[in-house]
C-alpha cells in the first residue's frame, strides 16, 4: 500500500462509482465494503487512518453489557453477531478475553449473573465462552489485586478484544487488495454537485497543496464527529446533528492489575460502567462519559474525568494508583446523534444513524467499533441505490481482512501483524541495525518502522508512534524517547532532510505531551 501509487489513480480514473469521506472506523469499513463488491471505490482522508476516534476505542470487541441493561435488545443482538465474525476475519487483531465482574453482596452476584448469562445466550452459535458465577476465592485466583473486603464472589464472562488502529489499517489494506483507492492526508473542502446532485468532491492533498476536481456517482459522508462540517458543505442551512461526548483512558503497569482477566465495574458514580483491560502488557482503564462544545482532532482530557476514573476504580482495586502511576491519557471523542430533548449524553443512543441529503448525500454517523461492517453495509447499501448503481451483494461477513492466518501466536511480538509478520522479520534479517529495538522497555523493532513507511502510508511520527505501533498510547514518555530514532529511519526512507526531523519532532513532542498527566 503505497501513497504514491494510489494516488496517481487520480489522474487515471475518470469518475468513481464511491467516494467515501473519513478514514475512521466506519469511512475504511465502507470502502472496504464497495470495493470487495466490485465498485470503483475512493477514500479520503484529511489526517491520518483512524487517526480520530477510531484509534482511541477501550479496545473491546463487544456487544455491550450496559446496553443490555438499558433494554436495548436490537443493538446488543446485532453487536454480538458482528463480534463473533470479527473474530473469525481478524484474528490476528482479535482475540477472546476473560473479564470478571465483582460483586460485594448476594445479590448482586445473582442479579448481575443472570444478566450476563442472558448476554451469552444471545450471543448463540457465536459465544465465545460460558458465563459462570464464581466465588470470591476463585476471584481473587482471576484477579489478585480486587479489594477483598466485603467481596462475595462475581461472575467471570467472555467478549473480544482487539487492536483498533491496526485494524484500520488492515481494513485500508484490504480495500486496496479489493481494487480500491485510500488516500491518508488529502482533504474534502467541498462536495460536488450536477443539477443539485452530489456527484464527487473537492479535495486538496495536504502534502504537496495540490487540488483535485473528483467526479462519482455517489459519496458517503463517513467523518464521526466532523460530520456536520461535511452536511454544511453540501448545505449551509443545515443544523448540527451530532453531540460530541468524551470518553478518556488512563494506561498503567500490568502490575496494578496482574493476570489476563479484565474487569467490569458494573457501576460508578454517572450510571456508567468501567473497565480494566489488560492490553499490549499494560493496562487500559476507562472510560468517561462527558459532552463537549466541539469537536478536536486531538481532545485533551478533563481533570474532573481523571478524577471521576482515580475515585472509582480505587474503590475496586487494593493497588490504589495515583497520578504518578499513569504512564498515558488518551481521550476520543463519540459522535452520538442528538436525541429530542435529550441533555446527558450518557442516555443517548448509541446506534448509528443514516441520512440522505435533498443532494443525495449518504451520511452515517454514530455506532461503534464492533458494528462498522454492519454500518458500513447500509451505507453502501443507500450509496448503491441513491447513486442508481447496479445492485451487488455484500461479501464482507465472510471477507479476510489483511494480515489474516490460520494460526495466531500471541508470543510473538509481531503477532498483529499476521501474514505480514514474516516480512518484517525478513527485514531485520537483511539489515541488522534494523532488528534492534525502537526502546528497551518495548519489544517494538526498527523494522516496524520502515515497514511503516514502506506498506502502511506512515507519513509523519506520530503516524509511527500512534498508530502503526502504539507506543504513544501505551507511554508516552518512551514514545518521546523513541520519536527522534523514529524520525531518522523514516527521513532516511523518505529522503528527508535534517530540518524536516526537527519539524517532526517538535511536531510530535507538542503532541505526546497531551498524553503524560500532570503531576
Amino acid at each position: 500500500m503505497q501513497r504514491g501509487e494510489l494516488i496517481n489513480r487520480l489522474d487515471t480514473e475518470t469518475e468513481w462509482d464511491i467516494i467515501i469521506i473519513g478514514g475512521g472506523a466506519t469511512g475504511l469499513g465502507a470502502a472496504a465494503d464497495a470495493s470487495s463488491r466490485g465498485y470503483k471505490t475512493l477514500l479520503l482522508e484529511r489526517f491520518d487512518f483512524a487517526k480520530g476516534t477510531s484509534s482511541r476505542a477501550t479496545k473491546l470487541v463487544h456487544g455491550g453489557v450496559r446496553y443490555l441493561a438499558q433494554g436495548n435488545i436490537k443493538l446488543v443482538m446485532e453487536a454480538l453477531h458482528e463480534r463473533g465474525l470479527l473474530l473469525k476475519n481478524a484474528p490476528h487483531l482479535t482475540r477472546t478475553q476473560p473479564f470478571i465482574l465483582p460483586a460485594y453482596s448476594w445479590w448482586q452476584k445473582w442479579y448481575y449473573g443472570i444478566g450476563l448469562k442472558i448476554y451469552d445466550f444471545m450471543s448463540g452459535k457465536l459465544s465465545i465462552g460460558k458465563t459462570r458465577i464464581i466465588s470470591s476465592k476463585t476471584i481473587l485466583q482471576y484477579a489478585p489485586a480486587i479489594v477483598q473486603t466485603g467481596l462475595s464472589g462475581g461472575i467471570l464472562y467472555y467478549d473480544g478484544q482487539f487492536d483498533d488502529a491496526r485494524l484500520a489499517l488492515n481494513l485500508a489494506q484490504t480495500v486496496v487488495e479489493q481494487g480500491g483507492v485510500v488516500l491518508n492526508y488529502m482533504e474534502v473542502f467541498d462536495v460536488r454537485k450536477e443539477n443539485g446532485k452530489s456527484k464527487g468532491v473537492y479535495a486538496e492533498d495536504t502534502l504537496t497543496g495540490r487540488e483535485y476536481e473528483i467526479k462519482s456517482k455517489t459519496v458517503i459522508n463517513a467523518t464521526g464527529v466532523f460530520t456536520d462540517d461535511v452536511l454544511q458543505m453540501d448545505d449551509d442551512m443545515q443544523h448540527n446533528i451530532v453531540s460530541p461526548s468524551q470518553g478518556i483512558h488512563l494506561v498503567v503497569d500490568k502490575k496494578f492489575f496482574p493476570g489476563s482477566h479484565a474487569m467490569m465495574i458494573p457501576k460508578t458514580d454517572d450510571g456508567r460502567v468501567l473497565f480494566a483491560v489488560p492490553w499490549h502488557n499494560k493496562v487500559i482503564i476507562g472510560t468517561t462519559d462527558t459532552p463537549v462544545a466541539e469537536a478536536s482532532f486531538e481532545p485533551r482530557p478533563l481533570e474532573a474525568e481523571i478524577e471521576f476514573i482515580f475515585r472509582n476504580v480505587n474503590r475496586y482495586l487494593s493497588s490504589g494508583i495515583t497520578r504518578a502511576d499513569v504512564k498515558a491519557v488518551f481521550a476520543g471523542l463519540r459522535p452520538l446523534v442528538k436525541a429530542p430533548g435529550q441533555k446527558n449524553t450518557a442516555l443517548m443512543p448509541r446506534d448509528h444513524t443514516i441520512i440522505v441529503s435533498k443532494s443525495n448525500l449518504v451520511t452515517i454517523t454514530g455506532g461503534k467499533w464492533t458494528t462498522y461492517r454492519k454500518m458500513a453495509k447500509e451505507a453502501v447499501d443507500n450509496a448503491l441505490f441513491v447513486g442508481k448503481l447496479e445492485r451487488k451483494s455484500c461479501v464482507t461477513e465472510s471477507l479476510h481482512i489483511h494480515g489474516w492466518c490460520k494460526t495466531v501466536n500471541p508470543d510473538d511480538p509481531l503477532h498483529y501483524y499476521g501474514a505480514d509478520a514474516e516480512a518484517i522479520k525478513r527485514l531485520a534479517e537483511q539489515n541488522t541495525a534494523w532488528g534492534e529495538r525502537l526502546h528497551e522497555a518495548f519489544p517494538y523493532i526498527k523494522a516496524q518502522v520502515i515497514w511503516a513507511v514502506r506498506n502502511e502510508m506512515a507519513i509523519t511520527v506520530e503516524d509511527v508512534l500512534a498508530r502503526r505501533i502504539r507506543m504513544l498510547f501505551l507511554d508516552a514518555h518512551a514514545a518521546l524517547q523513541a520519536a527522534p530514532e523514529v524520525a531518522r529511519l523514516m527521513a532516511e526512507e523518505l529522503g528527508k532532510d535534517e530540518a524536516w526531523q526537527q519539524d517532526q519532532l517538535k511536531d510530535f513532542t507538542a503532541l505526546a505531551e497531551g498524553y503524560l498527566l500532570g503531576r
